[in-house]
């Protein structure tokens, strides 16, 4: 893949006096926009199915979007590298809010899908360039508050994204979800507009766009995790559909390499992969991704089915992770300023290994409290791991590359929740099948469920299922760990402030 020119750090910065806490009010609420949208529509969707019609296909509300956000990713981040974070992040708000109403406007499944793709489309400007910009707005010793505070505004829009999504449903109508976002998006949209000032480029300099890059990523990546969500769902993983998508998703890829190596300018520059400290930090958070499936996917029906909790209690179970994840981001900086990103990010993924190893120790059935302590301790080794490595990740590169390097991560993460997605289910499914005598899978379980008291030997293969799950999330967490050892600098090369 081609190189980039040279980064012009400090000089291409954007203007940070005066009304830096507008800009910083106007990022929260785009974040919480971008996370609030990947999970309100779960609570509602009988009230949309039994509107709209389209059970068999309803699934694809959520897949669609979050297909959309991750394969736009690289391409945003090279956006706002090339023409500033401002106008992309404008252009994706706008966007945004447009899918955000013809949403509400749907009127069949099949629109409101496509309508929540155009969200997606504006979804992905809205995670990288928040994230770039929150690099650019603070030096590096002040940089873990306002990571801290993005990463408390997802945990809880994420957390409070299903209940929102079910009271709007139940007491308003459905559409009121996607409404709903138009006046705070508005309000992020004005403050972005009226206080964020980037200086001019320089006359005389023409920017560059790889569109045909940009296409053969979109149609790469689109491919491939579409493989990877439908696969043992859709259809079966050795079926003609599953094997013509990996192998067309393959050929795409060969078509990327191709088209990014002869780019002035690539969406997918080359150093991306071939600095260590890039390329080490993209694959550990690929395994975070990766590793976090299990609790956010499997915990809530472990919760249900194993420990009898109503959805309300299981849902607490898995929320508290996010209490300790933004207390122990915040602290992080304390540990890496005396050990370094690399060790403190060790420190953090080391822990969450054996959290997740912990888990198929607790006694059957057991009590709430146990998984409820192993979630809180989770979170705070996953804040020791992920904040450092972001901070430190930006803290390498110029204001020129950081749109790109930051987008790398997220697209990376994003992917790895949906290979995680895909491998873990398998694996659930899997080992249910082999419990139960027969071809099952989690959702048909879970359905019974909820009907009755479920047969113990059900139970018991669900408790089976989750204990596997997160053995390989135990697994992937070493991953990330070995990937740090070997792969990352001892010392980050931070740039000077």
């Amino acid at each position: 893949m081609g190189s980039t020119r040279p980064a012009t750090h400090e000089a291409a910065r954007p203007a940070t006096t005066g009304r830096r806490g507008a800009v910083v009010a106007a990022l929260m609420l785009s974040m919480a926009l971008a996370a609030l949208d990947a999970t309100i529509v779960s609570t509602a969707v009988p009230q949309i199915v039994g509107d709209l019609g389209g059970f068999s296909v309803f699934s694809w509300l959520f897949s669609g979007y979050l297909l959309a956000v991750t394969v736009t990713l690289p391409v945003y981040g090279k956006l706002s590298d090339t023409f500033g974070r401002k106008p992309v992040l404008v252009a994706g708000s706008v966007l945004f809010l447009l899918g955000s109403l013809l949403c509400a406007l749907a009127w069949n499944m099949g629109a409101l899908i496509a309508f929540r793709v155009v969200q997606g489309l504006g979804g992905g400007a809205l995670q990288g360039t928040v994230q770039t910009l929150a690099a650019d707005l603070y030096p590096l010793k002040d940089r873990p508050k306002i990571q801290s505070k993005l990463s408390t505004v997802w945990a809880v829009s994420a957390v409070a994204g299903p209940g929102l999504g079910g009271v709007l449903a139940a007491y308003a109508d459905w559409r009121w979800i996607f409404l709903v976002n138009l006046p705070i998006g508005a309000v992020a949209l004005w403050l972005i507009a009226r206080h964020l000032h980037e200086p001019q480029r320089e006359k005389g300099t023409h920017a560059r766009v790889d569109w045909a890059g940009s296409l053969a990523v979109f149609a790469c990546g689109g491919v491939l995790l579409i493989a990877l969500v439908q696969g043992g769902v859709a259809w079966p993983w050795l079926s003609a559909p599953s094997l013509a998508l990996f192998a067309t998703g393959l050929a795409l890829v060969a078509v990327v390499v191709l088209v990014e190596r002869r780019a002035a300018e690539p969406i997918i520059p080359g150093w991306v992969w071939r600095r260590r400290t890039i390329a080490a930090v993209n694959l550990a958070l690929g395994a975070l991704g990766l590793l976090m499936v299990a609790p956010t996917v499997f915990l809530p029906t472990y919760a249900q089915s194993v420990l009898g909790l109503a959805p309300v209690a299981a849902g607490f179970v898995l929320s508290v992770w996010t209490l300790s994840w933004p207390v122990s981001a915040a602290l992080s900086q304390h540990v890496y300023r005396r050990i370094g990103f690399r060790n403190t990010a060790m420190l953090g993924i080391g822990a969450a290994a054996l959290i997740l190893f912990a888990f198929p120790f607790l006694p059957y059935p057991g009590r709430a409290w146990q998984p409820t302590l192993l979630m809180l301790l989770l979170g705070a080794a996953l804040g020791l791991f992920q904040l450092p490595l972001i901070v430190g990740v930006q803290s390498t590169v110029g204001w020129a590359e950081r749109g790109t390097t930051t987008a790398s991560v997220l697209f990376c993460r994003q992917t790895g929740q949906t290979i995680g997605a895909a491998v873990f289910g398998a694996i659930a499914n899997g080992v249910l099948a082999a419990r139960l005598g027969g071809a099952s899978d989690l959702d048909s379980v879970t359905r019974a469920l909820a009907s009755g008291t479920a047969p113990e030997v059900t139970r018991r293969a669900i408790a089976d299922a989750v204990d596997a799950v997160y053995l390989g999330a135990s697994c992937a967490a070493a991953l990330a760990f070995l990937v740090l050892l070997f792969l990352a600098p001892r010392k980050f090369p931070v740039l000077t402030d």
